[in-house]
């Protein structure tokens, strides 16, 4: 499966009005010329100066090699050939080992994988990190449904260890008491044939990871296991071919020289059992990818000019073609109803529960799903372009962003394995003096048990993985996480500064009220249909929401002659024989028509209540004005919940708004608090919430339209309305798909849940180190006689990080 690159200008979203939801592009990159590996400057561990550029490494090593022979490796491809075709510097001159790959084939056509705990590091193509070791994942979000090679491969070569192990395990640790007929000298040759392909060939990645982490000088957790399998392995070899080299020191009782064959092989396999265990644990944590990719079907069934139809391949659809969808089939592309009707289920986009609605003229999308009616729809975004595609490109990168949590662990592990390295030798030189005989025999096994026990994966695992999680799931309950910062601060925020229209409220005019004319021989039915009728031709928005209500009451239009639209005053028309009159008083009057007395009978109401920052406008036949017709921008049906959930989780609510004083005022008061700044400028939107960080507070900003952008920006978190400006949304951290303000209070849920979580792995992973190594090390051995196997080390360092990863797939469940 090709590697795709989801998201595109014109992508939308349910309701947007072809409005589109961001895509974060990938960051600069350039080619680490030692090895090949594609770093992020502003991430890169390394920097080098050479005729005037500035190179960018992986690794200080890397960084160091460079400066002492830079034309060497500005002459010659680099290292990174060997694991995968890097990725080409995107801004700067090409060096010639980049010139030597313009020739490749095309970057779109392959995958790039990164590194969860390094995501500076960017190859194309499967390989290990050159800092931790660790297998890359792919980083394209179409990629995530492939098969995994690395995974594949550890599971061969695990099966295939373990099969040879078990009979090494048998004859060392039980071959005295089967009586077996061969000699010791017999068994150790058996054993090194058994153990030798476990080792070198099961072994061979961990291996390779191990001289990567020298030739690198990034020491990690592939430098611990690579020493402590090595010595182990070597001993036993040397043992096995030349047994009289070994001093006493190395001898038991009867003068043979222990092996640990079984100890090299067993590690081995158990190391490859935590690979294949942690491989598939971090493919589950992007479940919430494949997922999103699931919901858009495979094929479409596409109507020709004559109405015949076809099923084609889904990227076969091209914009302007009509596609049926049947009941209970997913929505193919994003696109609007042309014929039909039906009740479609939203909430895999969404996070809303309830199926929409749907008939001719609405907007469907991508991968929702057709709950009951047929219908026709003409595609409008394809392929990398719809709103499906879009969210799964955003996730994909949420997922590897970076939390502030991540410092602590980043900065312990950079001194975590010299530190291993450093206990390693001192338990080896305290059993040497100290220890029972054979002394050395038994400072090796201490050794070997520190470094393969010592796992600095748990500690970097600790936070991606709970982002990733976390991300995925705020994805399925309508809320789009921008990147890991934004997650983790909303957790702390103690300030929501919102926006009114658009925001708190629908952001477009409804009809909320009509009133009539006692005695004018109209009901408020036929006051719409009239005033719909004149209406149906213009496309101010006032006159829209009129129509939108008549059609709503299922009220049939009457034809309309004569149209004349006044801008800022109103529209005229005959309708049924009548000359019909839709506008403000000032319009009317200036028609002829006396509405003094209509005002005045406003002002007392009707009958009903006007909210006095309602609009209104009269509708008059025949000169004689009939009633009036009341236009609101309501508040959104949610609104009054999520208000009281925040307020209920103590965060403070103030309102900002261009509107006047009374609209503000009045909107605040239906919802229930009293902070609102009304008539507020564009600029002074930011300016505002800045004050309010320097007074401690610690600010969320909530908005839609562009004049919001800046504010969101300002704030410690910009939450946008998925409804909302393209620039508002790309200024935010986080997106609410269907601008439900809920999803606030879903989203500091998850913030919340993640943080726990995060904590949970940390301390675990701290935990277990610093209790893990001493007991390795033999220092309880004196107190209470506690001595640990290297094989038993292993099986607890697989399990340290698989428990990091299974404690993280915990938020899968988190409820939102």
């Amino acid at each position: 499966m090709s590697s795709q690159n989801p998201g595109g200008p014109n992508a939308g979203g349910p309701n947007t009005g072809g409005r589109s939801l961001p895509i974060l592009t990938g960051p600069v990159t350039q080619k680490d010329p030692v090895c090949g590996m594609t770093v992020v400057p502003e991430k890169a561990t390394g920097k080098a100066e050479h005729a005037g550029k500035t190179y960018y490494f992986c690794s200080k090593g890397c960084a160091e090699r460079f400066s002492r022979e830079p034309e060497k490796f500005l002459a010659v491809p680099g290292m990174g050939d060997m694991q995968g075709d890097a990725v080409p510097v995107q801004h700067g001159a090409l060096h010639p080992s980049e010139a030597n790959e313009s020739h490749a084939a095309p970057l779109e056509n392959k995958v790039r994988y990164t590194c969860p705990m390094h995501p500076e590091i960017i190859q194309l193509g499967p390989g290990s990190c050159p800092i931790c070791g660790m297998a890359l994942e792919p980083m394209d979000a179409f990629a995530e449904a492939e098969a995994d090679p690395e995974y594949d491969s550890m599971l061969r070569r695990f099966w295939a260890s373990a099969v040879l192990s078990l009979p090494v395990l048998l004859i060392a640790m039980f071959g005295d008491a089967l009586k077996l007929p061969i000699s010791s000298g017999a068994r150790n040759w058996i054993e090194l044939v058994l153990a030798t392909p476990v080792v070198l060939w099961g072994g061979w990645p961990f291996f390779q990871r191990f001289w990567g982490s020298v030739v690198n000088r990034s020491p990690n957790m592939f430098t611990l296991i690579g020493l402590g399998t090595g010595a182990a392995y070597l001993e036993s070899v040397v043992a096995t071919i030349f047994p009289q080299i070994f001093p006493a020191s190395f001898r038991d009782m009867h003068g043979a020289v222990s092996t640990y064959f079984e100890a090299a092989a067993v590690i081995t396999t158990l190391v490859l059992l935590g690979q294949v265990l942690e491989l598939r644990a971090r493919q589950q944590t992007s479940s919430a990818i494949r997922s999103l990719l699931n919901l858009a079907p495979k094929q479409a069934h596409l109507l020709d000019a004559e109405g015949a139809e076809k099923d084609v391949a889904l990227d076969v659809v091209r914009v302007g073609d009509r596609l049926r969808v049947r009941p209970g089939e997913s929505v193919p592309v994003d696109g609007e109803i042309v014929e039909g009707a039906s009740a479609v289920d939203e909430s895999m986009v969404t996070g809303e529960p309830m199926p929409v609605e749907k008939s001719a003229g609405d907007k469907v999308t991508g991968g929702t799903l057709n709950t009951s009616g047929s219908f026709v729809m003409q595609a409008e975004r394809v392929g990398n372009e719809t709103f499906l595609a879009r969210i799964v490109k955003l996730v994909s990168e949420a997922q590897r962003s970076r939390a502030p949590m991540q410092r602590l662990a980043d900065k312990v592990a950079g001194y975590f394995v010299p530190a291993v390295i450093v206990a390693a030798i001192l338990a080896f030189a305290g059993w040497a003096v100290l220890g029972p005989e054979p002394r050395l025999a038994h400072a090796l096994i201490a050794a070997v048990a520190v470094l393969i026990i010592a796992c600095p994966c748990a500690l970097g695992l600790a936070t991606p993985m709970s982002i990733m999680v976390a991300v995925g799931r705020g994805a399925h309950a309508g809320v789009l996480v921008r990147n890991a910062e934004a997650l983790e601060a909303l957790a702390k925020v103690d300030t929501l500064v919102i926006d009114k229209t658009g925001t708190l409220t629908i952001g477009h005019p409804i009809v909320a009220a009509m009133g009539v004319i006692d005695g004018s021989g109209f009901n408020k039915d036929e006051l719409l249909r009239l005033a719909a009728s004149v209406e149906q031709a213009s496309e101010h928005p006032l006159a829209r929401a009129i129509v939108e209500s008549a059609q709503e009451k299922g009220l049939q239009l009457a034809p309309l002659t004569g149209f004349l639209a006044t801008p800022g005053g109103g529209a005229e028309g005959v309708v049924l024989g009548k000359i019909v009159w839709v506008g403000s008083s000032k319009f009317l009057l200036e028609k002829g028509v006396n509405a003094g007395t209509v005002q005045k009978r406003i002002s007392l109401g009707f009958g009903v209540d006007w909210p006095t920052e309602s609009t209104h406008v009269l509708v008059a036949v025949n000169q004689e004005v009939i009633g009036a017709i009341v236009l609101l921008d309501m508040v959104k049906p949610n609104t009054p919940e999520a208000i009281r959930a925040l307020q209920e989780d103590g965060v403070r609510i103030v309102m900002l708004t261009g509107d006047l004083k009374a609209a503000a005022e009045s909107i605040a008061k239906q919802l229930g608090f009293e902070e609102v700044r009304s008539e507020v400028l564009p600029q002074q939107k930011a300016e505002v919430v800045q004050q309010l960080r320097r007074e401690g507070r610690i600010v969320a900003m909530a908005g839609d339209g562009v004049n919001d952008a800046p504010a969101l920006a300002t704030a410690n978190v910009g939450i946008a309305m998925g409804t909302g400006t393209d620039v508002a949304i790309e200024n935010a951290g986080i997106t609410l798909v269907k601008g439900d303000l809920r999803g606030i209070v879903r989203a500091r849920k998850l913030s919340r849940a993640a943080i726990r979580n995060i904590k949970q792995n940390l301390v675990f992973a701290f935990l277990y180190n610093a209790l893990g190594i001493p007991i390795a090390a033999g220092v309880f051995y004196p107190i209470f006689g506690w001595l640990l196997s290297p094989m038993l080390a292993s099986a607890a360092m697989s399990f340290s990080s698989v428990s990091v990863i299974a404690n993280a797939l915990r938020l899968r469940k988190t409820p939102l």
